[in-house]
């Protein structure tokens, strides 16, 4: 029979001993949780170590993959994640094109954050033989990536900010704000965190729409 008043907490990966990260993970801070599923695509034969580096604290969920691809010809690709920053299942963190993750970031299971794409414009008509472009990502500290979110190359998502779950993001997102949609537009401000301006802009927009509303009736 189980003690009574004690904790016990499944689902959540084992402590992973310092020195055991999986390949191609160059250096983890202390205490992180890294599932056995977690995967690695880069290239070990690289001598510019340093690619991908974990802070203190980092839970890796299952089945999260984390892809800095031939960092032999593309010396821009890695990946930083800062700590107590959690990423859940079946999340896909591209670093080709750069990628930051500032402290305490969260990101949602199955969110897709991408750094790389391809040319589309013109011909081959194959776009397997077109050529990758590249964007550095980069997340601010405490920002909150939903479930099944995508975060397109070249983004900068802002401090505290709040993507919603399934949303694409294509464009900079201010920081407290919350986006939502596809592509990711405002939805509002968190509470307590509104800038002054958005308060003054909308008091103007709303002078400006009774106004008008008077000549139009």
């Amino acid at each position: 029979m189980e003690s009574e008043g004690v904790q016990k907490i499944i689902g959540i990966p084992n402590m992973t001993p310092p020195g055991r990260a999986p390949s191609g993970i160059d250096r983890m801070g202390i205490d992180c949780r890294i599932a056995q599923s977690v995967s690695v695509f880069t290239d070990l034969s690289c001598n510019n170590r340093g690619k991908i580096v974990l802070g203190d604290q980092v839970i890796l969920m299952d089945r999260v993959r984390l892809v800095t691809g031939d960092t032999w010809t593309n010396r821009d690709a890695f990946i930083t994640i800062g700590s107590k920053v959690i990423v859940n299942v079946g999340a896909y963190l591209s670093g080709e094109g750069g990628l930051i993750i500032e402290d305490e970031v969260l990101i949602g299971p199955g969110a897709k954050i991408l750094s790389a794409g391809h040319d589309y414009k013109g011909p081959p008509e194959s776009i397997y033989r077109h050529p990758l472009t590249y964007g550095r990502i980069h997340i601010e500290k405490g920002a909150w990536i939903g479930a099944s979110s995508i975060v397109l190359e070249g983004v900068r998502i802002g401090r505290g900010a709040v993507i919603g779950a399934g949303s694409t993001v294509t464009k900079d997102v201010r920081a407290f704000s919350i986006v939502a949609g596809s592509p990711a537009r405002l939805v509002k401000w968190r509470d307590g965190y509104r800038p002054r301006h958005a308060n003054t802009a909308e008091k103007l927009l709303k002078r400006l729409y009774n106004f008008l509303s008077q000549w139009i009736r």
